[in-house]
């Protein structure tokens, strides 16, 4: 029988599914969270046993991770998203990667997480207080200049003089692009401010942590290009995309969801 296990990673922004078979994963779904995480929960996994072309009994456990976890009725169990993304990169490494850092940029947060060399979790520290650092910063910020966070990355990588951003504070920073535009300075040059100010903030915390291995970013961020050489300028380190980034989380919680499934002496969660 095959044996299929599926993470769900509720995120503020997004909810993202992950279904994996033994060290493969199968298919991954994304849709926003919604005002009903419940509703939006079983939508992915209808659409993932579609896609699969398996019946829900063959997915064996549904484990939930991320702030709504507690609200997907659907799951069997729950795991925090600090386990379930230091988990995840058990799969998402690219081949000749070993993380010892994670960093992760969601929606809403950022996440450094210290990983030993056996890859267990040996610190982490959060950014959920103020939305810069985020994915939610540089949406703004895309919005406010009149593109896309899709495009942001190519915009910013075309700067020439990158302008200064001195702002912290997400609130602040927005007011800072407008007097920018008003000094009709370029979008360009504007884009690439706010990418190096992310990065020196987001360094900030990352050097709490010194690391000989290698450093890896998972998150909706990761996809950022102009964000991710950033990064490697401020820590003078390779930065590394990881596979699925934005499912990190989601593909940890399904290998969780397993490693549980064959500790229990029944084939039963506890």
């Amino acid at each position: 029988m095959n044996r299929y296990f599926l993470g769900l990673d509720a995120g503020s922004t997004y909810l993202k599914a992950a279904l994996i078979k033994g060290e493969q994963v199968e298919n991954t779904a994304v849709l926003p969270t919604g005002i009903d995480c419940e509703k939006t929960a079983e939508s992915l996994v209808e659409k993932l046993c579609e896609q699969a072309s398996i019946t829900r009994e063959e997915i064996l456990v549904i484990t939930a991770t991320g702030y709504s976890r507690r609200s997907i009725g659907i799951a069997d169990t729950t795991i925090s998203e600090i386990t379930a993304h230091a988990w995840g990169v058990k799969l998402t490494a690219p081949k000749g990667i070993t993380p010892r850092l994670i960093i992760d940029i969601g929606g809403q947060d950022s996440k450094i997480i210290s990983l030993d060399a056996s890859g267990q979790i040996a610190n982490f520290t959060m950014n959920d207080k103020c939305a810069a650092g985020t994915g939610k910063f540089l949406e703004v910020v895309a919005e406010l200049l009149e593109t896309s966070i899709d495009e942001i990355a190519d915009l910013a990588a075309q700067s020439n003089s990158p302008c200064q951003i001195n702002s912290t504070c997400a609130v602040f920073a927005q007011t800072e692009v407008i007097s920018l535009l008003a000094q009709k300075k370029s979008r360009n040059d504007i884009l690439a401010g706010m990418h190096l100010s992310m990065a020196n903030r987001i360094a900030k915390l990352a050097r709490k942590y010194k690391s000989n291995g290698d450093i890896l970013m998972t998150g909706g961020g990761a996809k950022n290009c102009a964000l991710r050489i950033a990064l490697e300028d401020e820590l003078l380190k390779d930065v590394h995309e990881a596979n699925y980034p934005q499912f990190n989380g989601a593909i940890g919680a399904a290998l969780i969801g397993r490693n549980e499934y064959d500790k229990s002496a029944d084939g039963s969660l506890s």
